[in-house]
């Protein structure tokens, strides 16, 4: 799926402080617009610029260049950029964040680690007591940048997949420049060093799990018709060690309309296996779980097709169910509900019964869930604020742990040995925590904490309601000097994502507040329809036909922020990357009166063409298909490129990308400038020539992004129009 880029939201990490909940009356939001008339683009023998979807074409590049150079003269030229990028870069490089700690099946943490000695990232491992001082004593398992180095390649490293229980032999997943196509290489975590002679899988995008150590399941490109229309593998092989992917055992073939076909084991806490398991995604939110018998026969398993896997805890697979359901045992499940069955009997019977873990209320959300060895651990949200609860198998009784109460929560590694689990508490003015807790015990111990990385005195967290279009109420969080006078004078930054049910959640941004709360800016988070903050349904009141409900909730927000004099279109800025990106857009042609400022971050914006470019026929769940005519009329009335139009109050916009993004399409945003360029508007571009879809392929080159839009920030929303 898509996500937010590594955007200043998607580093949110601590805890937050509530000072108000209050909601407004609210102007009402304009409909959206009728198409652009005369047709432009809506086809691609009507589209000028289609010759910028050549993704590294000489004259794409060319335009790249050239685009690259103003951009970068007039950003980098002003006064403020180099202060803003070596406090960017302090932040991102800096020594004193919490190590992300992973449980390995031994017990020990493992942690990926990137700094300023170490831009690529080292993965290194330490024993439990030793994390849990001040400073634990590592042991590096491999050396990204040493690597890189070797073999005169930009790897980015995206993480390994390790043959449990002993999890010495791992499969790790090399990227060229951040894309998501990756090369895998067998590596022994003893020895510390590839092995020699061992398995390796060419570049591809999907993935591959143990079955033993002399066999994978395997999901790749593996030549012509092996592919989905999204770009993703459509069949799944079961590999043997010295055979080639030509030799390997084809188990399950894919449609091309599938989004992906992906196998993967399911093992118990001593790692036995319990069941091979292949995913096929019909659509984004459609799938079906097959179980591949011994004799290689495929069972279809009785599941819903919304729905998640999430684990297995005390012989008990656990799934989310996505949708109202009734099962074979005629039990009638909810939208939302978790459910458990005991895998054995369910496997031999559909028709045992299930028992339901957790049923949220309409305001609560089910952001996580991690087993341990004897217990199910949730973190559940209300009204995006969250908590952790320990579910007992069984009778699924629950306590809830004694964590910082208003504050985000995330569950993290969970221990397979014992009942521990690590747990990350957040926010957005104090540095983010980490807990470690015994969800057989209760007992909860804060074991890291960051230093504060931004000056938060006199800053304070409120939470408002705007009311939408269709009367729907959306909450919004708003970060600011509490001294903030209420005259439309701040400089505000509004974020928004919207999509594919990601949650916007209160977290620590060391550098929104560095780079701009601390110079005096406001940031604001809308969590609306389309993201995950109230569950399934909020994400699906915005689905498809209805995709403009999140359109208007963000503007809503907007509006409301001007109706309580926080700010005004002068001082108003936007921000969004990816499905966030085409949120920007969508601002940009429906509300262009409202803002001032749009960083405009590795975005859709062509949804006549998204289906054709990269993973973009994997999206047609989110948005709907636009080769068919009743969902092509729905998707023209927002898509921002064809709405792009001569005689609007469009502020200048800062769009950025990354030539190496092959999840959506660079062309996208260059086709996005190019247009506002012919119809007479000023735009800032910048392409990142890697990146992949975080648009940094390492920490400097994230820190001169986050530059980049900040002084652009600063130039639209600080400055007087005179100096603009």
């Amino acid at each position: 799926m898509i996500r937010s880029s590594a955007v200043a939201l998607a580093a949110l990490l601590a805890s937050t402080s509530l000072t108000s909940v209050s909601m407004a009356q609210t102007p009402a939001v304009s409909p959206a617009p009728a198409p652009a008339s005369g047709g432009f683009a809506s086809s691609e023998a009507t589209d000028p610029y289609v010759w910028l979807e050549d993704v590294e074409g000489e004259r794409a590049m060319a335009w790249v260049r050239e685009h690259n150079a103003h951009s970068l003269g007039v950003l980098q030229g002003d006064p403020r950029y180099e202060t803003l990028h070596q406090q960017a870069l302090e932040i991102v490089q800096s020594r004193d964040r919490i190590p992300s700690p992973g449980f390995t099946h031994d017990g020990h943490i493992d942690n990926f680690w990137q700094d300023a000695d170490h831009v690529r990232g080292i993965w290194r491992r330490t024993t439990l007591d030793s994390y849990r001082t001040a400073t634990p004593e590592w042991t590096t398992i491999l050396d990204v940048d040493a690597l890189a180095a070797a073999e005169g390649q930009n790897w980015v490293y995206k993480g390994s997949t390790c043959l449990q229980p002993e999890e010495r032999y791992c499969l790790i997943s090399l990227s060229n420049g951040g894309k998501d196509a990756v090369t895998l290489r067998e590596f022994d975590s003893v020895e510390r060093k590839f092995v020699e002679g061992g398995i390796v899988l060419p570049e591809s995008k999907g993935g591959a799990d143990w079955i033993d150590k002399d066999t994978l399941l395997v999901s790749r490109d593996f030549g012509p018709g092996t592919l989905t229309d999204s770009g993703y593998p459509m069949v799944v092989k079961r590999l043997k060690r010295g055979q080639t992917l030509d030799q390997a055992e084809t188990l399950f073939t894919g449609e091309p309309s599938d989004v992906s076909v992906s196998a993967y084991t399911l093992r118990d806490a001593d790692g036995v296996l319990k069941a091979t398991l292949i995913n096929r995604s019909v659509d984004f939110y459609s799938s079906e779980t097959w179980r591949v018998e011994n004799d290689g026969t495929l069972v279809r398993l009785p599941l819903p097709a919304k729905s998640d896997i999430d684990g297995l805890v005390d012989g008990r697979l656990i799934v989310t169910v996505k949708e109202n359901w009734t099962a074979p045992s005629g039990q009638v499940f909810q939208t939302g509900d978790v459910v458990s069955w005991p895998l054995d009997a369910w496997l031999a019977d559909p028709k045992t019964m299930g028992q339901v873990v957790l049923r949220p209320t309409e305001r609560q959300s089910v952001e996580s869930i991690r087993a341990t060895r004897h217990h199910l651990v949730v973190a559940l949200y209300e009204n995006v604020r969250g908590s952790v609860r320990v579910y007992q198998p069984g009778d699924w009784s629950y306590s809830t742990l004694a964590l910082p109460q208003n504050v985000s929560v995330g569950v993290g590694s969970a221990s397979e040995k014992d009942d521990r689990v690590f747990v990350s508490v957040t926010g957005y003015l104090n540095p983010s925590s980490l807990w470690l807790a015994d969800a057989a015990t209760g007992a909860v111990e804060q074991v890291k904490s960051m230093p504060a990385k931004f000056d938060a005195a006199g800053m304070t967290v409120d939470q408002h309601e705007a009311r939408s279009a269709d009367g729907t109420m959306i909450p919004y969080f708003v970060v600011h000097k509490a001294a903030m006078p209420l005259d439309g004078s701040n400089p505000t930054l509004l974020y928004g994502y919207g999509g594919f049910q990601n949650s916007l959640l209160p977290g620590y941004s060391a550098t929104v507040g560095k780079l701009w709360l601390e110079r005096g800016g406001v940031y604001v988070i809308a969590n609306t329809r389309g993201g995950g903050e109230f569950g399934p349904r909020w994400h699906e009141a915005a689905l498809q036909q209805n995709r403009q409900r999140a359109h208007e909730d963000f503007q809503a927000v907007a509006l409301d922020l001007i109706a309580r004099n926080i700010t005004s279109q002068p001082k108003l800025g936007v921000m969004g990357g990816s499905q966030g990106g085409l949120f920007m857009g969508a601002m940009l042609t429906q509300r262009p009166d409202l803002i001032n400022a749009a960083v405009i971050q590795v975005p859709l914006f062509d949804m006549l063409r998204f289906h054709k470019l990269l993973a973009g026929a994997s999206w047609i769940g989110e948005y709907g298909n636009p080769d068919i005519p009743e969902q092509r009329a729905w998707i023209e009335q927002y898509s921002p490129y064809q709405n792009l139009r001569a005689g609007q109050p469009y502020p200048e916009v800062f769009i950025h990308t990354s030539t190496k993004d092959d999840r959506v399409h660079p062309g996208h945003a260059r086709k996005a400038a190019a247009r506002l360029e012919e119809l007479g508007y000023p735009v800032l571009f910048y392409e990142n020539v890697d990146g992949g879809h975080a648009a940094g392929a390492n920490l400097r080159e994230t820190a001169r992004r986050l530059a980049l839009e900040y002084t652009y920030l600063s130039r639209r929303l600080m400055d007087t129009p005179a100096q603009q």
